[in-house]
């Protein structure tokens, strides 16, 4: 996911007095030009009806969880992909593997042609990509097949948690009451949906034996968003500014492997040359990444100590949510206390990036207590709210240390290069997320729940 920010570039036009794009001119009907930031210019998205705004922001927040959605709703069905495929255990993650791989590596090829052709039609074609190979994964009749299908489905079709971000700021003026709370439930629906897939998943199968219910489920959920994604109204300005600005200013198909490349070489080239990037990165991909051990390892802790069946397994990660929506408020507390002094303060109007982290102390004593907590009160015949109860403050040390590192990101590197420094977060961070579901079980079969719960803590 990227940045929260507006990231488009100033057009100038040679021999005249520079003039950034946005600014350009609309005749009214008494021929009196008014600019493009003019509350009267129904281009803009930001002056269109509060209803139309709402829609474009719901839509791009729907189509992230949905993509998100996407990587957990198959752990239910593992069991079921084993028999089918006559694979082992580890083999049966792939489908979640692959796919969560894709979406590290899927936006930096697929968002930059945002730029090329709109924000909208991404949406559409990318969403288009991810329901046609998640309708394939679910007709697969090989185990290649699957994994094929999966992968692209999160390599072709997650372009839209890179560029909602984008849409966010087309639409409201963060700097406006309200408008940065719209931006927070953007990014809080990439972590609903890995957390709510289990569940969904697990009562999906209830009345069925049949793994294939868990990808009919993302079609029956993406269909709706799909339909959303198409009628939407393009709300990038550079794009819709396209025929006032300088012709050799609008990206085109000639420039847009150089625009590709770009998006691809940067972020790389920031996660191992920048410390800011790369102790964030690395940060933030350990905390996503023990969302998806979290997930994996409380189906056998669950399961093997309480008795638990899959759909109370995937009802117990209600208290994650709950701690993600108090983490939520905490950094919004912080943000109209704390912040707001900062920023009445400074001379500009604007406060140092380091005010960004008060949420993240939080978040930094949450989540070693909420693993240890959760590590050393599972036991045989123990009492099961006590251990529910430790995804509470799990949820709140996760939420709070991601909205930390984006909001220090954007406001410590700027609009352009933070999309660049979150690109960077967003490829380590789905790339560790695939990754540790594959050894979580090994990990906590051959150094017992306590201890595995605990090295996981001191890494």
């Amino acid at each position: 996911m990227n940045a929260i920010t507006d990231t488009e570039d100033d057009a100038a036009s040679d021999g005249q007095k520079h003039q950034p794009l946005g600014l350009e001119f609309l005749e009214v009907e008494d021929n009196v030009p008014i600019s493009y930031d003019d509350p009267r210019d129904t281009r803009n998205p930001r002056n269109w009806s509060l209803a139309s705004r709402i829609f474009h922001t719901v839509v791009p927040g729907l189509l992230a969880f949905e993509i998100t959605f996407s990587t957990s709703v198959t752990v239910p069905a593992t069991t079921l992909i084993m028999k089918e495929f006559d694979v082992s255990r580890t083999q049966s993650l792939l489908p979640l593997t692959l796919y969560t791989f894709g979406l590290a590596v899927g936006p930096l090829f697929v968002a930059p042609f945002s730029e090329v052709f709109g924000r909208k039609w991404v949406y559409v074609v990318t969403s288009t990509f991810l329901l046609a190979f998640i309708g394939g994964a679910s007709a697969a009749n090989t185990f290649s097949a699957l994994l094929a299908c999966r992968f692209l489905a999160g390599a072709l079709g997650s372009a839209g948690i890179a560029i909602g971000a984008g849409s966010i700021t087309d639409v409201w003026r963060l700097d406006k009451t309200g408008a940065s709370d719209a931006s927070l439930l953007f990014i809080l629906s990439p972590f609903l949906g890995p957390t709510l897939g289990p569940l969904a998943g697990a009562y999906i199968l209830h009345d069925t034996d049949n793994w294939r219910w868990t990808q009919y489920l993302l079609l029956i959920v993406g269909a709706p968003i799909w339909i959303g994604c198409i009628l939407m109204k393009e709300t990038s300005r550079h794009w819709i500014l396209r025929h006032e600005a300088k012709a050799d200013s609008i990206p085109t198909w000639r420039n847009l492997a150089g625009i590709i490349k770009t998006a691809f070489i940067r972020p790389t080239k920031m996660l191992f040359t920048e410390v800011v990037v790369s102790s964030l990165a690395i940060y933030a991909a350990f905390v996503y990444a023990m969302i998806f051990s979290y997930f994996g390892s409380a189906s056998y802790i669950f399961q093997r100590f309480y008795g638990f069946n899959l759909r109370e397994v995937g009802l117990s990660f209600i208290s994650v949510i709950i701690g993600y929506v108090i983490g939520m408020f905490i950094y919004m507390v912080f943000d109209h206390t704390l912040c707001d002094r900062a920023r009445r303060a400074s001379p500009d109007g604007r406060m140092d990036p380091e005010h960004r982290l008060y949420t993240a102390f939080i978040g930094s004593a949450f989540l070693p207590v909420a693993l240890f907590w959760y590590a050393w009160e599972a036991h045989d015949g123990g009492y099961w709210p006590s251990l529910v109860a430790a995804g509470i403050p799990f949820g709140i040390g996760a939420f709070s240390l991601f909205l930390s590192i984006i909001t220090y990101s954007v406001d410590f590197y700027g609009p352009r290069v933070a999309a660049s420094a979150l690109a960077a977060n967003g490829l380590l961070r789905y790339t560790l997320g695939a990754v540790f579901p594959l050894f979580t079980i090994q990990m906590y079969e051959n150094l017992g729940v306590h201890w595995a719960g605990s090295v996981t803590v001191a890494s």
